[in-house]
């Protein structure tokens, strides 16, 4: 009976794991191991502590700051009052932010919001490059529905609201934007406790962290993730906030040791670690870290790790002992892994040769098929493959034709698009060159589009930009190019205009066909058009010049109320 592949390999590779693992059990390299793992333990766990309380005393700084901002007499003043008032402490609170963000690169902004009108922003001061912007006006936000807002409104005065971290998505934030945040809030009252407003301060968490970890010697990676174990520090930043981005990244799924912390078992635990792109083990320490007030019951998971590497460096010596016995019997194993793939690789050696012939319009060759081990169903897996790749091929072809057409054409009107106009033009101005010909643009917009679109709406409007091309196109010979320039604007190439009057003709006919009602949607519509013309070689021997020059013309007739054409450099309007 022969023996299956799986059998053959995983008995090679037994005798490997075999000798690998005897010559790795040596007593003294294990102990010396121990002995050093214990002290990197005791040592981690303090460093993850120290972290911990530095973090707990930023947060708890960047608390005072909002408590203290809260408290000052214009802060309070601002809701309450308006006017002139208003405005002349508004204008002395954001110097006072100003000032705050210019004393703490690590703010990102600082804002005054009104207990009132849907949580309005009062006062704003944001950081953006290297400076600070006080955001004024329509800019300011209501930001009622944000939780940093609602929790502090029901706080009680002097205690502070802290925001879990995540990745700041407001629009307009400057700086801010698109930046991992932490929102610390704390509210304002009148001396009798009634919330007036709240001020919050959204922090650069990840300056925070890097400022923490500045001390850290460059061997020891920080982790940190929130309760539900998303990374929010990672040695790897790509691993980061990934729940942002669509994707769960979760510290409990690589360091299956930390689920206790997570589930409120254990305070702090020590943990086997992954560290680089290479993934090398390392020893980690973790802990539990309460974030906020206790009934809100957030908290994040600290762990600073080490490489075995570093840990064991003094067992160096006794470690080139031990490996000089690895590579001699790793020689033994690279000899049987040699044997091993002659073994496998013979037959995968004649798949590969005829794979290598295949091509759309030649099959597979001969492949062992009918083989009844692993080897094969893989020859009768590409067998199959080429199938699905004939027909895949099929798909890329029709694909590659209707991306060709969508890179050519409006994708609204299916006109002729901005690119494939110029390409034209600039043709057909070669064309005339050597002929001693003329041509003729005429540039086209709608005159109550605007109105339209604004009176019934985005669809409609649409559905009228697709009936006036089809009114455009109709109205010329087919050797010409009707295109969409842009919004209601349209442009227009005539072929062989020997005579201004040919295009005027057409531009008359186009007002004619324009004047009419047309019915869209049910709605009887006066679009209307301005039309502008211009003539090769007469204005113009480049393609940007002519389209130029109709373009001035159509608006000098816009400008003249409308519905009618202009021909450039010629004042009369028919």
């Amino acid at each position: 009976m022969k023996l299956g592949l799986h059998i053959r390999l995983g008995a090679l590779l037994a005798a490997f794991g075999v000798l690998a693992t005897g010559l790795t059990g040596l007593y003294s390299y294990t102990q010396s191991r121990e002995l050093l793992v214990k002290a990197a333990e005791r040592d981690l766990m303090s460093s993850v502590q120290m972290f911990s309380r530095r973090f707990a005393t930023a947060v708890h700084n960047i608390s005072d700051d909002v408590r203290l901002v809260g408290e000052l007499e214009v802060t309070r003043s601002i809701p309450a009052s308006s006017g002139e008032l208003a405005e002349a402490g508004k204008t002395s609170l954001a110097d006072t932010f100003h000032a705050l963000l210019r004393a703490n690169p690590a703010y990102f902004q600082v804002r005054l919001i009104s207990a009132r009108d849907h949580g309005l922003e009062l006062v704003r001061v944001d950081r953006e490059g290297q400076g600070t912007v006080r955001v004024l006006g329509d800019m300011l936000q209501e930001k009622a529905h944000f939780p940093y807002v609602f929790n502090a409104l029901a706080l009680k005065p002097g205690e502070v609201f802290l925001s879990k971290i995540g990745v700041n998505h407001d629009v307009g934030s400057h700086a801010a934007l698109n930046r991992p945040a932490m929102y610390i809030s704390s509210p304002v009252t009148t001396p009798d406790g009634m919330a007036l407003g709240l001020v919050v301060i959204t922090v650069d968490i990840t300056r925070v962290f890097d400022e923490l970890k500045a001390d850290l010697p460059t061997y020891r990676k920080l982790f940190i993730a929130n309760e539900w174990g998303d990374y929010l520090v990672h040695p790897d930043p790509a691993q980061a906030f990934g729940f942002d981005q669509g994707r769960r990244v979760l510290i409990q799924e690589s360091i299956a040791q930390v689920q206790p912390l997570l589930d409120g078992k254990a305070q702090q635990v020590l943990a086997q670690a992954e560290l680089g792109d290479k993934p090398e083990p390392a020893l980690g320490a973790f802990m539990r870290m309460p974030l906020g007030r206790d009934e809100m019951r957030s908290f994040v998971v600290l762990g600073i790790a080490e490489p075995l590497s570093e840990i064991l460096e003094s067992t160096r010596t006794l470690a080139r002992t031990t490996l000089q016995i690895v590579l001699g019997f790793s020689a033994i194993a690279i000899v049987l892994a040699l044997f091993a793939a002659r073994v496998v690789t013979r037959p995968l050696n004649q798949m590969t040769q005829e794979v290598r012939r295949f091509s759309s319009d030649r099959p597979v060759g001969d492949l062992p098929t009918q083989r009844q081990d692993e080897i094969g169903e893989l020859a009768r897996g590409f067998d199959e493959m080429q199938r699905r790749i004939s027909l895949t091929m099929s798909e890329l072809d029709a694909s590659r034709t209707h991306l060709a057409h969508m890179a050519r054409h409006d994708n609204l009107t299916g006109l002729a698009n901005r690119s494939v106009f110029i390409d034209r033009l600039e043709h057909a101005i070669l064309t005339a060159k050597r002929s001693g010909g003329c041509l003729a643009v005429l540039f086209v917009d709608l005159d109550r589009f605007k109105h339209i679109n604004d009176t019934y709406g985005h669809g409609v409007g649409d559905v009228a930009l697709v009936q006036a091309a089809r009114l455009l196109t109709s109205s010329v010979r087919e050797v010409d190019t009707v295109a969409r320039w842009g919004g209601d604007e349209f442009v227009i190439l005539l072929e062989a205009m020997d005579e201004e009057h040919e295009a005027r003709r057409v531009a008359q006919t186009l007002l004619d066909r324009f004047g009419r009602r047309m019915d869209v949607s049910g709605h009887a519509l006066d679009l209307g058009v301005s039309i502008g013309i211009s003539m090769y070689p007469r204005d113009g021997f480049e393609a940007s010049e002519l389209i130029q020059r109709a373009d001035e013309a159509m608006y000098l007739a816009k400008h003249r109320q409308g519905n009618r054409y202009s021909v450039f450099g010629n004042e009369s309007l028919t």
